[in-house]
């Protein structure tokens, strides 16, 4: 994979993610068992495709190239992200309970890159994500100032911080030889085993009609296993900071879905934040300056992978 291609599959995956929300109101199913179904039958295409990728070749393995202990650690924080989330919303609103996890998790990113690999982030990725998070806060909120539960956003700020180990934790593993087929598998399929039971909990009935499994196939199958595969492509030759911040495209694509799809409106406030944010992770995406090397598994890259938001 040339460096190039590595931000459009992440910014692909960002599209991906944004359609879940339309996708999700179309059901007729609770949020939190919603999510559930989507993260185990995600998780489990997820990690059927790392198995049969591994039984066709050798070498495909995370075992000896990445710490299996903190790879199981990845897999909690996958389900513990959306538990966070989830209560978050409930507890302090969509509007801030989104702005607050999706905001912060480029900021943690880029902080947990810097603390493991050393890697100082750009100063260029550092004004693109702060003006990206502020248009995506502009975007969401329309600009108005509501109230804020405390233990909301406290429970906001640990999604983005788990959202942030997970992608650290994918990059560290890619970064060190693993196929990203194999490290997303793993992370997902771990995930999928600790959210059946939520999904139990949480009464699987709406599954039984047809808008419902049909809305679980596609939020699995698509917002999850094609868009975490498409994520770990783009993580073997793009910088984690960067990817998170790529991913930031996610609530403008859930917005102007709610626009077409939904009916929904846009004040001019949230126009000009939408146009922050996608001049901002236009700047973020175009690759800076930097030696050619040669990256894991025979891609030719203009920086290695396993920098975690490298300076330059």
């Amino acid at each position: 994979m040339r460096k190039g291609s590595g931000p459009l599959a992440v910014v692909a995956a960002a599209v991906l993610w944004g359609t879940a929300g339309t996708a999700g109101a179309l059901a007729d199913a609770p949020p939190v068992s919603l999510a559930a179904a989507r993260l185990v039958l995600g998780g489990a295409v997820l990690a059927a495709a790392a198995a049969a990728a591994a039984a066709a070749r050798t070498g495909s393995s995370t075992r000896g190239r990445g710490s299996v202990a903190v790879l199981a650690l990845g897999a909690v924080a996958v389900a513990a992200y959306q538990l966070c989330f989830f209560a978050a919303v409930a507890r302090t609103g969509v509007a801030i309970g989104t702005v607050v996890a999706i905001g912060s998790g480029p900021v943690f990113t880029g902080l947990l890159s810097w603390l493991v690999e050393r890697a100082v982030p750009t100063r260029r990725w550092a004004a693109g994500t702060a003006a990206a998070i502020a248009g995506c806060a502009v975007l969401v909120t329309g600009g108005a100032a509501g109230g804020a539960h405390a233990g909301g956003v406290a429970l906001a700020l640990l999604g983005g911080l788990l959202y942030a180990f997970y992608a650290v934790t994918a990059a560290r593993a890619i970064g060190r030889g693993a196929r990203s087929s194999a490290v997303m598998g793993a992370l997902f399929g771990g995930a999928a085993v600790i959210m059946l039971p939520v999904l139990v909990a949480t009464g699987p009935g709406w599954l039984a009609h047809p808008r419902g499994l049909l809305t679980a196939l596609y939020l699995g199958c698509a917002t999850t296993a094609l868009a975490y595969f498409l994520y770990g492509r783009g993580l073997r030759t793009t910088p984690v900071a960067t990817a998170a911040t790529l991913a930031l495209a996610e609530p403008a694509v859930a917005a102007l879905l709610g626009l077409v799809v939904l009916r929904e409106h846009l004040s001019a406030v949230s126009w000009a934040g939408l146009v922050l944010l996608a001049l901002s992770l236009v700047a973020v995406a175009v690759p800076e300056k930097g030696k050619a090397v040669t990256g894991q598994e025979g891609d030719r890259v203009d920086q290695a992978p396993a920098p975690l938001g490298s300076s330059s």
